[in-house]
């Protein structure tokens, strides 16, 4: 998507550095703080831009995404809001989601990969310093109804938001420079959505099984599967546990593991509930190679609903 933000951009000011002029589409809404938020009602009138983007990402199952602004050097990664206690102390605390440890590999690839970002330098004088050029974004400053949080936890894409210059509106002649800063990491960060595993859910039969829920063990976070019974989860090496459900069918878990250099293929057979008498089954695959609303608990957590 080339901006989400068109009224923003043309009423913008090219080599205008510190401004927030042209932050808001034609309406005075900002965009990055328009889209449902699970640790708060968001009660900002949906704005055509954000229904666009809602619709599009409901049609397609995205499973990484960047989101490109200005304005700072940083790769930021969820959370962005926090729970109401938290939020209203304007605590700088990080806020953590069930993905912490890939959200934060995901940043340290954009990172570690750009011309200067991972330096943490700051961009101006007052301006805060992060530590290899990351931070959560909520440990920056938490906000209510972005973009990256509702593509988490709403559609299972995994979002962070790439400051990838300190001034807001470069000059056009130095494009090629932001380009030849930005290239590699481009590159290495898209090549991170076949991390993990993927594969298809399946029937008896072999036919696709759409909308099963897929839910690792520990990440009370769920995806889903397209109308082709595809699923992607971008995941660390490691072993893991996960449970697929959908409705009709018996419940699995299976286990596998994840290698750092080759996408694990789970594919899997769910049995009708109707003409099975089988109780829940656990299978084990342990070669990678060859084959809603939430709401904040008492003590801080993020309590995910049952599909």
């Amino acid at each position: 998507m080339p901006s989400m933000n068109p009224d923003g951009f043309a009423i913008s000011k090219e080599g205008q550095c510190d401004t927030i002029h042209g932050r808001h589409n034609a309406r005075r809404y900002d965009l990055n703080r328009n889209f449902p938020d699970f640790f708060k009602v968001n009660t900002k009138q949906i704005q055509p831009e954000t229904e666009a983007v809602k619709e599009w990402i409901s049609k397609i199952q995205f499973v990484l995404s960047g989101s490109l602004h200005g304005g700072a050097l940083v790769a930021s990664y969820p959370f962005d809001n926090t729970p109401n206690a938290i939020f209203q102390t304007y605590a700088h605390s990080p806020s953590i989601s069930p993905d912490d440890d890939v959200f934060r590999h995901l940043s340290l690839v954009y990172s570690n990969n750009h011309a200067k970002m991972s330096r943490g330098v700051s961009c101006k004088s007052g301006s805060p310093r992060f530590e290899n050029g990351i931070t959560n974004g909520a440990a920056w400053y938490p906000l209510t109804g972005g973009m990256q949080d509702y593509n988490y936890l709403w559609h299972g894409c995994m979002e962070i938001t790439l400051e990838i210059s300190c001034c807001k509106y470069p000059p056009a002649h130095e494009l090629p420079k932001y380009w030849q800063d930005n290239k590699q990491s481009l590159i290495k960060y898209l090549a991170e959505v076949h991390r993990g595993a993927h594969g298809f859910v399946m029937d008896e039969n072999g036919n696709p099984v759409e909308r099963a829920a897929i839910r690792v063990k520990g990440r009370d976070v769920s995806y889903h599967t397209t109308k082709y019974g595809e699923f992607w989860r971008i995941l660390l090496p490691g072993t893991y546990r996960v449970d697929i459900s959908a409705e009709g069918y018996l419940p699995q878990e299976v286990e596998f593991i994840v290698i750092d250099n080759h996408p694990t293929l789970l594919n899997i057979t769910l049995h009708s509930a109707k003409e099975s008498g089988l109780n829940h089954s656990t299978v084990k695959i342990l070669d990678p190679v060859t084959t809603s609303t939430t709401k904040p608990g008492n003590d801080g957590t993020i309590i995910f609903p049952e599909d």
